[in-house]
């Protein structure tokens, strides 16, 4: 594995506080990658998340789409989301990377951050937008933004289409692997780490696809129901860290301890909340067939191989959450325009294929679909580079 293209770590004047920018490479001298904000976030977390993210891009490259990968990258700042002075922080980290996000690094929302907490502090940042790198790739730029705006004004159901593309690709993902091995959805029970955006999304597509959601945890513990959650009315009492009201749960719905999601009785398992988040020790409280990773990186790679020697499938976040930044690329350069309908078909016609030939490629090559997956990219980015270039 290659060393990436740029490293740094930046050291907040006020407070102490670190915040790290990799990146991994350039493709068409960009790169494309959300900023995330936790408590404890380190520079080998977001050089794990950054090559990620290159795979990511490489993965959705359709020779006949508009939408051309870019390079990966990401940032990190290492503080509390919900400290009060992490606002003011992350104005001035992005006020730092600057001329990088002028220059070669589009970003966006990601783990403790919202898509409208970054557009406000890059505005006091004196930036232009968190993906302005990217304007100077398009034909018609301000049909493209005015597309995306659009598509960000779009709610289904009182949620934005922005949260929900994601969480449509991670359900489609858990679908397709049902659909292949001749599961029932109706007979099939889930288990949610997080309700934040992707978690809480895939919950509702989940749902609607007639499967049970027999639990969900949040920074304050499990909540439980054997016969199945009311999901929309566990979304409508959340608040915008994806913290759960408890307030609007029914006789029947049970608190259990932050871990006990990992050991409930369901057929899949969702971490969509924080990185390494299953490890060689918990991993042995799992009953579940699948893991969809809608988290980045929920699964330490030497539990995976625990998991997979006791005949659990983990589905690799590479594939599983790159819906997200698929959607926002797939409308911002046209291949789809700012309507839910259109995005959630694409999507899942997207995600549905990938997973296929994921899948596909780790039976016929005896490996895991994580191993299966990074042979896919190591097939696609000679083909990018030959056609693009790349830096690295």
């Amino acid at each position: 594995m290659t060393a990436p293209l740029m490293s740094l770590t930046w050291t907040d004047h006020l407070t102490g506080r670190q915040g790290f920018l990799v990146v991994d490479r350039l493709v068409r001298g960009v790169s494309s990658g959300g900023l995330r904000m936790r408590e404890g976030c380190t520079l080998d977390e977001v050089t794990g998340l950054a090559r990620g993210m290159t795979m990511k891009e490489a993965l959705h490259y359709n020779p006949e789409g508009r939408y051309v990968p870019l390079g990966g990258a990401k940032g990190g700042i290492d503080c509390d989301p919900q400290d009060p002075g992490a606002h003011a922080l992350l104005v001035r980290y992005l006020r730092a990377m600057k001329p990088y996000i002028e220059s070669f690094w589009t970003t966006g929302e990601d783990l403790g951050l919202t898509q409208d907490l970054v557009d406000r502090a890059a505005v006091e940042a004196g930036l232009v937008s968190s993906i302005q790198a990217m304007y100077p790739l398009l034909d018609d730029e301000a049909t493209a933004r005015r597309r995306l705006a659009d598509a960000f004004a779009v709610e289904v159901d009182g949620i934005g289409l922005d949260e929900l593309a994601g969480g449509c690709g991670v359900a489609e993902s858990a679908l397709a692997a049902l659909d292949r091995a001749g599961v029932p959805y109706t007979r099939t029970r889930v288990a949610v780490q997080g309700l934040g955006t992707m978690g809480g999304a895939t919950a509702r597509f989940l749902a609607r696809a007639g499967l049970t959601v027999v639990a969900v945890a949040d920074i304050k513990g499990t909540i439980a129901n054997p016969a199945g959650l009311d999901i929309e009315a566990l979304l409508t009492a959340r608040d915008a860290y994806g913290t759960v009201d408890r307030t609007v749960l029914r006789p029947d719905d049970r608190e259990l301890p932050g871990d006990a999601w990992l050991s409930a009785e369901a057929e899949v398992l969702v971490p969509a909340a924080v990185s390494y988040a299953i490890d060689v020790a918990n991993q042995e409280q799992i009953r579940a067939r699948w893991i969809v990773e809608a988290a980045n990186m929920p699964v330490l790679p030497e539990a995976e191989e625990l998991l997979a020697a006791r005949g659990v499938t983990v589905l690799p976040d590479v594939v599983v959450n790159s819906g997200t930044n698929a959607w926002w690329w797939w409308t911002l350069f046209g291949d789809i325009g700012p309507d839910a309908e259109e995005a959630f078909a694409h999507t899942r016609r997207s995600m549905r294929a990938l997973i296929e030939q994921m899948l596909a490629r780790a039976e016929a090559d005896g490996t895991t679909p994580r191993a299966a997956a990074h042979a896919i990219v190591a097939d696609r980015l000679p083909v990018i580079a030959e056609r693009f270039g790349w830096y690295r």
